[in-house]
């Protein structure tokens, strides 16, 4: 087969969510672990009650042997240390939550999780860098020309956060 036959490869000249690019990698992952979509873990944050989204989060569901039965499944939940007596003693109330977002029965209890859960593991800490003095001066010379007020501005944003990315590595 010559060169020229090759067919040309497909191209996607189309913007592409990210969520939609994983789901093909996750969904496996996340139904071995009982959960048919991704929907309590992204939601977890709206449905679960206060203060439970935030130090709690859903590890797995688990359903009884046989059909699915209308008690629902059991979800099981990673929570922060001190948090786990609350959770315990708050299960119904976590489930009904769970099962109103839904509109239909399908945590019947929640337990916990003998995996742990640190809230915040997963965001980065925010830690502005300042720019130097020279750095301020250079983007400042570069920038002084344009006439509109709000690019000047955001060129200069840009550039103090361009510097202090090539001052990191």
């Amino acid at each position: 087969m010559a060169k020229d036959d090759l067919p040309e490869p497909k191209r996607r000249n189309r913007t592409i969510v990210i969520a939609d690019v994983l789901s093909g990698a996750l969904d496996p992952v996340l139904k071995k672990r009982g959960f048919a979509s991704r929907d309590i873990i992204t939601h977890w944050a709206v449905m679960a009650p206060k203060p439970y989204d935030e130090v709690a989060i859903p590890d797995k569901l688990t359903w009884p042997r046989g059909e699915r039965s209308a008690e629902g499944a059991t979800l099981l939940l990673r929570c922060v240390p001190g948090h786990a007596l609350a959770i315990a003693h708050e299960g119904p109330k976590i489930a009904a939550a769970i099962n109103r977002y839904f509109g239909f029965v399908l945590v019947g209890a929640v337990r916990l999780s003998a995996e742990p859960f640190t809230p915040g593991s997963g965001q980065k800490a925010q830690n502005p860098d300042q720019p130097s003095q020279s750095v301020i001066a250079k983007v400042g010379a570069q920038v002084a020309e344009v006439a509109d007020d709000d690019l000047r501005e955001a060129l200069r944003t840009l550039g103090h956060a361009l510097s202090s990315r090539s001052g990191r590595k």
